[in-house]
């Protein structure tokens, strides 16, 4: 019978015939120090300068992968791959794959990702540009230590060890280089065990440029974030327009406010309103979101947003819909017979935009409320 394999070493390529042997022969030397089972997998990208012949020849098995990018050949890698542990790394020979006892300790302990941590092991002069090392990498893991609340101190490290069986499960589909931040995330809000160890960062042995796009991988790995974190990108900013939204019009319909030689009127409650109303179309966009994400299975059900979405049926939609437009009907009514008063001619707008500014408001945001809530029903259906 074929020995089961512990452990695959993977490694994405795309014309890596500089550092490629290097890299193989290390990850083999390991593989033999931790005398364990393993095979070292080259997820071959397209590679036109026979790479795919090198790793054949140092006996690493080889994959093609034929859709393009980092993420893809990772994903298609993983998939490939016989050991029931995975270490990846980057075949352009910075990372060390002499020293990958740590993270193979930390799979056997029950973790199901081990991050490598290159702030903590060291990082040599040149391997990484100032750009990434003082801005990219520290601001893009400390927004994602935010937003996911990780402890995470590395998001972008290449080297990482993880459970096979755990990583499939989470349905990776990134194609790109974030497929880095992707894996960080999914396992976070998936509540997989994580953790990190120190390893060190080399100047690549190649005389090319690398893969990486310093402005547009950042931005990639920047969206994803927040595309992943509703909360973040869409109902705390919702929240904080409402409420900024709702004090500026309560506060200006009594009257104007003068703070020294400035005077809020209504022309500032005409911001309050639209403050108010673009709040809660955002706060209706995080509930859309949240609902999309966990009925497609992007996202793991979380209990109490669960217990809030069920309790916001169509039918109380409904009503708080009703009785705002009711309110704003009502007072456009009121502002109609002080029009009245008046012979229906002339006004003092400073008056009557007081009244007329909030039934305004009242009426599309009870309008806002009933399709809001049509719509957030029809995602909730539930289909095979």
């Amino acid at each position: 019978m074929e020995q089961e394999i512990l452990l695959t070493v993977l490694m994405p390529c795309l014309n890596e015939a500089e550092t490629l042997a290097t890299c193989i022969t290390k990850a083999q030397k390991s593989i033999a120090e931790l005398q364990i089972s393993g095979e070292v997998l080259i997820a071959d990208n397209g590679s036109t300068d026979g790479s795919q012949q090198i790793a054949r020849e140092h006996d690493a098995r080889v994959v093609d992968i034929p859709e393009k990018g980092y993420g893809s050949a990772l994903i298609g890698g993983i998939h490939a791959a016989k050991g029931k542990y995975i270490i990846m790394g980057d075949a352009d020979d910075s990372y060390d794959f002499l020293s990958l006892r740590p993270f193979v300790e930390k799979l056997e302990e029950g973790y199901e990702l081990v991050m490598g941590n290159r702030f903590k092991g060291g990082i040599a002069k040149g391997a990484m540009p100032p750009l990434h090392r003082y801005l990219g990498n520290p601001v893009l893991s400390g927004i994602g230590r935010i937003l996911y609340r990780s402890d995470i101190g590395d998001f972008h490290c290449g080297l990482r060890g993880f459970r096979k069986e755990s990583i499939e499960s989470l349905h990776l589909i990134t194609t790109g280089m974030e497929f880095a931040s992707e894996m960080v995330v999914k396992s976070t809000i998936n509540h997989l065990r994580i953790t990190e160890v120190p390893t060190t960062l080399s100047p690549d042995g190649r005389n090319r440029a690398p893969h990486l796009r310093s402005w547009h991988d950042g931005w990639r790995h920047l969206k994803f974030l927040l595309i992943y974190c509703p909360k973040w990108l869409f109902l705390y900013p919702g929240i904080f327009l409402t409420i900024l939204g709702l004090i500026i019009l309560c506060t200006l319909s009594i009257g104007p406010i003068h703070i020294h030689d400035i005077t809020l009127d209504i022309h500032t409650m005409l911001y309050g309103a639209m403050f108010t109303i673009l709040g809660v179309q955002i706060i209706a966009t995080a509930l859309f979101t949240q609902t999309y994400a966990t009925n497609s299975g992007m996202m793991p059900a979380e209990n109490n947003k669960s217990k809030i979405l069920s309790k916001f049926t169509l039918e109380k939609g409904l009503v708080i819909g009703s009785i705002m437009i009711a309110l704003g009907i009502i007072g456009s009514i009121l502002a109609v017979r002080v029009w009245g008063t008046h012979a229906f001619g002339p006004l003092i707008p400073s008056q009557t935009m007081r009244l007329t500014i909030p039934s305004v408001t009242l009426l599309i945001l009870g309008l806002q409320f009933i399709f809001s809530s049509f719509f957030l029903h029809i995602l909730n259906i539930k289909h095979k």
